[in-house]
């Protein structure tokens, strides 16, 4: 019985060793990260797949790396900032790293890295000062007082780091900072600047002006040497003359959706919501907001008050046809593909394979964001005449050049390859001799678009609430307007729900395609669309007897309708429990909302009264008008300062919560100034104090913010 049992553990063990073999040889096919190992990451060798389980420092030994690099990412940009030093580090020096998730990695042996060796963080700091989902176990790890498996200091430790922030957030490129204050105190050597690069202004710039420097410090501490990489692909591309159909992705964000097994729907699988209800809140030439309500029945998708929900959009269908005619594969666009990664420790293939040129346009490669300029430069050598190529030259070299150009006027790549070609916006593309490889190593990954979900779980378990302002806007005078990709999606979807199927404008305003991957975003006559929730931390206080006060101007609202009707669900359960007097020892819920006109842009007008009366007058809105006809303009803050002495109370003297949500500039910060004034008079103070006492109410969690710039 023993030898039977020990028989049957070692083929199991065979079976999935070679199936991960197998499909690490397949190139990874996954569209977020690669299929997981059991927390055990498995790098490869000269001589094979060798399983190093959660020790990075002997994947960088086996394999015969000298540099890895940890991404703290939320959204996917800190991880693709990672994955272009780590291009860059192979095209000077010709070494190549280990892309990190640091999820899958313990960090006990930092002390054990070669001194040969570097180790990169690109870390993006989430929210008020906190690290990504997947950097908490890291930071944790290196807060407290780490034990390392050699000693009790890392003075081997040469390092780099790159942040990625926002200078609207009061915590600006925190752990950036943090990791950097931290691994100096235990001994670590930082290689050249500290690089912080700022979402508020350019972030590409900032890690066009950073690079440069760091890579110099880093020849001249390591003495790499310079150039021995050279202009190498990270891809390669390959038609497929024959494919099973059943096996080919064609725009599914997962391998259970395209073999329609069930499964938990998340960021690596989202779920084909269907759309049941989307409408105007208000619209005029300039501006319109849309209400849209998605199904998950059924789903198994859970969301509590607060969360974000990321709906997954698809490209215009002008952009795709411009890529397509751009490098002539028109006649090619159903044509299948398969890409595999040259490095797949440096570059994974970043969508689902087998798939077709014209579905790696529409549905995974960000072909509408702004084009960057090391990527316009880097496509110089493929241009169609001298003078597209000086013109490319000269973008990717001259920073003041490309701004002027095409950086203020969010000009797309096809829009730039067009314009150094000499094309009319309206005209057919010159071709471009661009290998697909190239392109497919320049653009981000087509990433979701988050939003406030503005909606209760307790009034509305199966459904979420969007609330969201079509994006479109002119740049710099004169320039062609800029239309939002997943508000215009969205928009696109309510326009086709409501009989009225989305057709090309005069303003330019985009056309998606919204049916699906084989249709399946048409569901019994009803059009949907693949969304995930991400969990944040904008909670309400548990008890309802704590005071909240809430600013949220424009969808700046959002958030707090599904607030408001968290509380209306616990007020009629309190009724039934304890009568008509149930809300008596509630504390004041009060919004601070602020709009145009009465008449015009107030969201959810009707709503509000109706809330109000089953809340037994716990609930105050105060609304501020900005361009009321006859009114002078008033805004959130001012309204603020009028109710200052119950605010302060409210906040200090009954210990209760503060959120602010809406745009993180001028609005966000004027009202943390206002809140600073209230509470330092509370306090019986100083603005000082006041400061002091909005600085520990955020650290408490009793101030929260959930803002965009």
């Amino acid at each position: 019985m023993p030898s039977t049992a020990v028989s049957l553990g070692a083929l199991v063990a065979a079976l999935v060793a070679g199936w991960f073999l197998f499909l690490r040889n397949k190139g990874d096919s996954s569209p977020v990260a690669p299929l997981p190992t059991n927390g055990s990451a498995a790098k490869p060798s000269a001589n094979g797949v060798v399983d190093t389980g959660r020790d990075f420092v002997a994947s960088l030994k086996l394999s015969g790396k000298k540099i890895a690099i940890f991404y703290g990412s939320q959204t996917g940009t800190a991880e693709d900032y990672g994955t272009r030093i780590a291009k860059e580090a192979k095209a000077r020096f010709g070494l190549s790293s280990l892309v990190c998730d640091p999820e899958d990695y313990d960090f006990d042996n930092l002390d054990a890295v070669p001194d040969d060796c570097l180790v990169i963080f690109c870390l993006a700091t989430y929210g008020e000062g906190e690290p990504t989902d997947n950097a908490v176990q890291l930071m944790e790890f290196l807060k407290e007082d780490p034990q390392f498996s050699n000693g009790d200091k890392l003075d081997n430790l040469r390092y780099v780091v790159f942040g990625l922030g926002n200078s609207t957030y009061e915590y600006f490129n925190a752990m950036a900072r943090n990791i950097d204050d931290r691994l100096t105190q235990l001994g670590a050597k930082r290689v050249g600047p500290r690089g912080e690069g700022d979402d508020d202004k350019s972030m590409e710039e900032d890690y066009l002006a950073w690079k440069d420097d760091m890579f110099a410090a880093v020849q001249s501490e390591l003495g790499w040497e310079e150039g021995a990489g050279g202009d190498v692909a990270d891809f390669e591309v390959t038609e497929l003359d024959e494919v099973d159909d059943a096996k080919l992705y064609l725009g599914e964000l997962s391998a259970r959706a395209l073999t329609g097994t069930r499964g938990v729907f998340d960021a690596k699988n989202p779920y084909a919501a269907p759309l049941t209800q989307a409408k105007e809140l208000f619209e005029d030439g300039d501006r319109n907001c849309i209400f849209a309500e998605f199904d998950i029945t059924d789903s198994g998708i859970r969301y509590q008050t607060g969360d974000h929900v990321g709906v997954w959009p698809v490209n215009p269908e002008v952009e795709v046809e411009r890529m397509l005619s751009i490098l002539g594969l028109q006649d090619k666009r159903s044509k299948a593909i398969d890409v595999k990664s040259l490095d797949p420790a440096l570059a994974k293939v970043p969508f689902p394979v087998p798939t077709t040129y014209e579905t790696m346009f529409r549905n995974y490669l960000d072909i509408s964001a702004p084009a960057s300029r090391q990527s316009v430069g880097s496509f110089a050598k493929y241009a169609p005449t001298p003078e597209a190529k000086a013109m490319l030259e000269k973008l990717g070299s001259d920073k003041a050049y490309y701004h002027e150009t095409a950086g203020a006027k969010c000009l797309r790549l096809s829009e730039v390859l067009m314009l150094a070609a000499g094309d009319a916006p309206s005209a057919t593309p010159t071709p471009w001799s661009i290998p697909v490889d190239r392109i497919i190593g320049a653009i981000h990954r087509l990433q979701p678009r988050y939003y406030s979900i503005s909606s209760s779980p307790k009034l509305h378990p199966n459904a979420i609430h969007v609330t969201a302002v079509v994006l479109k806007y002119e740049p710099v005078p004169g320039a062609n307007k800029v239309f939002g990709v997943g508000t215009n999606y969205l928009l696109n979807l309510k326009q086709a729900a409501n009989g009225t199927p989305p057709s090309a404008r005069e303003d330019g305003a985009p056309v998606y395609a919204l049916d699906g991957p084989r249709g399946k975003y048409k569901k019994h006559d009803k059009l949907a669309a693949p969304i995930h929730v991400r969990r944040s931390n904008f909670r309400l206080p548990t008890s309802p007897k704590v005071p909240i006060v809430m600013v949220g101007p424009g969808t700046g609202v959002a958030p707090f309708r599904g607030f408001i009707q968290d509380r209306v669900a616990l007020a009629r359960k309190a009724r039934e429990k304890d009568g008509p007097d149930a809300l008596k020892d509630w504390g004041t819920i009060d919004l601070f909302y602020g709009c145009r006109r009465s008449t015009w842009d107030f969201l959810y007008r009707a709503e509000w009264d109706e809330y109000a009366k089953e809340l037994d007058g716990k609930f105050r809105l105060h609304v501020a008008l900005s361009r009321e006809e006859g009114q002078p303009k008033v805004y959130v803050q001012q309204l603020l300062r009028e109710e200052g002495d119950r605010i302060g109370q409210a906040l200090v003297q009954q210990k209760g919560y503060a959120y602010i949500c809406g745009d993180a500039g001028s609005m966000a910060k004027a009202v943390e100034r206002e809140l600073a004034t209230i509470l330092g008079k509370a306090k019986g103070g100083s603005d000082e104090d006041g400061e002091k006492e909005l600085k520990l109410l955020k650290d408490r969690n009793r101030l929260l913010l959930d803002v965009w710039s």
